[in-house]
């Protein structure tokens, strides 16, 4: 008797620079941050640097398929972060 050989799928590998520059939020919508929010900032008015503080929709289809074709587990890590190991908040 032989056993049947199960079909191995495959893991895909994450773009980190993608993953660490978006992020998913819990409706699905893949947001990013600002640039220009390091150094040089010193004459920069308070209304512009608080807008850095936000998170901006991604704007367009096809590059937020981009990335979720880049990060493909974006959505269920990034989101919650115990469902790795199964953990649960106490």
């Amino acid at each position: 008797m032989t056993k049947k050989n199960k079909v191995k799928k495959y893991k895909l590998k994450t773009h980190k620079a993608t993953s660490k520059r978006f992020r998913v939020t819990g409706s699905g919508k893949v947001v990013r941050t600002k640039g220009g929010k390091s150094h040089l900032r010193r004459h920069t008015p308070k209304r512009t640097k608080r807008e850095f503080t936000r998170l901006q929709p991604v704007e367009g289809k096809k590059i937020s398929q981009t990335v979720r074709r880049l990060a493909p587990y974006l959505d269920r890590y990034k989101a919650n972060p115990n469902a790795r190991t199964g953990q649960t908040k106490k």
